[in-house]
This record gives C-alpha cells, structure tokens and sequence, in this order.
C-alpha cells in the first residue's frame, strides 16, 4: 500500500516550514479556518498530480515572503517524492532523485482523490469534471490509456487548427482523422470497460450510504458520437459544420456520464444534502475499484466534511473511506464532531493547525 509516511512542506501559502509524519490510515487535521488545515491538503494534491484543487495558478500557492515552494514525502515503501515550484517558472519534480518531465509515474504511485465543496461540479457542473473523473479511473487500471488520450489531444489540436483556416484543406484534415479514429476508438474502448466496472461498486457504495433509501440513481456513459456510428463517417457528415464553427463537435473529448434520478437528471431533482451523498459515493467507488483492480489504495483528501453533510451521513461516509484500507487526510474546525465518526478507526493521528503550524 502507497502512504504518505512523512511530509515536508515548505512556503506553501501560510505553511512556511513543516516536517509532519502521518498515520497510513486516518489523519484528522483541525483548526479555525483560514488556519492551513487545506492547504496542507493542497501540498498532498500539487505533489500527487502536479495541480491545485483551488486554483489553477500555481504560483499563488507560494508564499509572499519567498520565491519557491518546496514539498517533498517519503512514502510507506521508501520511495521519495520531491518538487520544487519557483515564481514565475517551470516546477522541478524527483522521484527517486531522477529528474521527471511530467507527473506520469508519480501519479501511479500516489493515486489522490479530493473530496469537498468543489466535489460536487461532477453533478451541477460540466462534461469537462465527469470526463476527468473517469479518465482518473481508467488512466490507474489501463497501462496504455494515458498514450492514447495524448495522441487524440495532438490529433484534435491539429484537426481544429486546419479547420480555422481559409480555406479548409480537407486532404490535410483527412490524413489526421486516420490517426485521431483509431486513438479515439481505443480511448473509447478503454473508458467503456472501465466504467462497466465502476457501476456495480458505485450501486453498492450508493446503497451502503443510504441513498437509495431516497432516490435510485442509475449513471450512463455517452462516448461522445451516437454509439451506432463510426466515427469516420460523423466526421464525414460533420464537416461542414466543423468547418463552419472551427473546431470538432464530435469525438471523445465530448464524452459525458449522465447522472439520472428516475428519468430525470439528478441535479434537477437531488436536494443538496443527497447531492453530497451522491458524490461521496462516486469517489469511494473509485477507490474500491482501484484496490481490487491493481491492489493499491486510494488517498483521500477530505476538506471540511462537517460542514458538508450531517452526523449520520458523515459517519457513513468516513465508515466507507475507512474500509477501504487506505490513507485518508480530513479536516475539520470541531474536532469533537469528527472524532465522533471514527470512532471504528483504529490508527488515527490528530493534528491542531493554527496560523500555518502544525501540531500533533
């Protein structure tokens, strides 16, 4: 099992200087808000996958009184990770003390999911969230799927290009699709396989939550073309509108789950509390299909889960995260209130966080 054993977190927006050594299963982090509690969490996430979870400039994490953030771990199993962001430049990222060009192999070893207010874009927002929430899942249980993904962005990138040009060189845009409709088929392929996995675990995790109790939610994977077509030939009727509008209106990076209640969609119908529920059972399906897939384990990032959902649904969600046998980091203001809900924990770590310093 991949664990965070120690971390290292240097000017990362209030959390100036940092040596913490965690629990492989629970960590309860508590504080006022606007203490650091997130943004140790965001540490975990920017070393994981390379990104924020709350912004999408990477520079704002860096602190005022310095030029660099610097964020390193050592991992149950002895790897270490380390990364370096400097203003205004390119990040740094080792594994092993090897220089890497992207987050590829450190993402595999650090699998994170974040659940929080944010979370719940999968449901209100669009196709973009749910295509990123799947494309996690395959890219952690299929060796090739990351490839094909980047062939089909370099395709896509270069269909659209030509189609903003006047005139349209449909020679030229032909000789892409030859490329673009076998890496989309593959990518197709891989995200269908996967997600026919994913639906019985999220059925059971749903019911485990008790939401089915309210509402039988069913979710359908929509490829992005109508599934009774080849794609070469909606390319083929598509053109002109293609051409028209400069960009690809078909293709894999359209591709959407929907999430319906009944027969209608389940943001149209879900109060915000079954919503949260909702989500919190779409992230903890993951993990359950990861760990049976590749015998890894999840690590869950969990912001302010009192104020998300009540003491009955939160006890039944950290009961679920929990018997996935992963690390989980969670935070909280009322310390007292989460203790409650992990009472069935028996390796958990308490950490007071106040102005950036963190204790245990």
């Amino acid at each position: 099992m991949s664990h965070i054993a120690q971390l290292n977190v240097s000017f990362v927006r209030n959390v100036i200087g940092q040596s913490l050594t965690f629990s492989p299963s629970v960590n309860l982090l508590y504080g006022e808000n606007g203490s650091g509690k997130t943004s140790l969490l965001e540490a975990i996430h920017l070393l994981a996958t390379g990104r924020s979870f709350r912004n999408s400039k990477i520079d704002l994490i860096i602190n005022h009184e310095s030029d660099e953030a610097v964020i390193f771990a050592e991992l149950g199993d002895g790897s270490k990770i380390g990364m370096s962001k400097p203003r205004r430049q390119n990040h740094q990222l080792h594994l092993q003390s090897e220089k890497q060009r992207n987050w590829d192999q450190v993402a595999k070893l650090l699998p994170v999911q974040i659940l929080d207010s944010a979370s719940f874009g999968l449901i209100e927002g669009g196709p973009k969230a749910r295509r990123r929430y799947l494309d996690w899942g395959v890219f952690h249980v299929e060796q090739t799927f990351l490839a094909n993904w980047r062939v089909t962005r370099k395709c896509l990138a270069n269909r659209n290009f030509l189609l903003k040009q006047k005139p349209v060189d449909k020679n030229q845009i032909s000789a892409w699709d030859v490329e673009l409709v076998n890496a989309s088929n593959l990518v197709d392929l891989a995200r269908q396989t996967y997600f026919k996995q994913l639906v019985p675990q999220f059925d059971g995790v749903y019911r485990a939550l008790g939401g089915s109790h309210v509402e039988n939610i069913d979710i359908e994977y929509e490829r992005g073309w109508d599934s009774d077509r080849e794609l070469p030939s909606v390319f083929a009727d598509n053109f002109r509108n293609d051409a028209r509008y400069g960009f690809t209106q078909n293709g894999p990076h359209r591709a959407d789950i929907f999430i319906k209640a009944g027969k209608s969609k389940a943001v149209d119908i879900l109060s915000r509390g079954q919503q949260k529920i909702l989500v919190s059972a779409l992230k903890i399906a993951q993990g359950r299909l990861l760990s049976q897939s590749t015998e890894r384990q999840t690590i869950y990032l969990v912001d302010d889960l009192p104020a998300e959902l009540d003491s009955e649904n939160r006890a039944a969600v950290m009961s679920n995260l929990i018997d996935l046998g992963g690390q989980i980091f969670i935070t909280c203001v009322d310390r007292t209130a989460m203790e409650e809900s992990l009472k069935s924990c028996p390796q958990l770590a308490t950490f007071h966080v106040e102005r950036g310093i963190i204790t245990a």
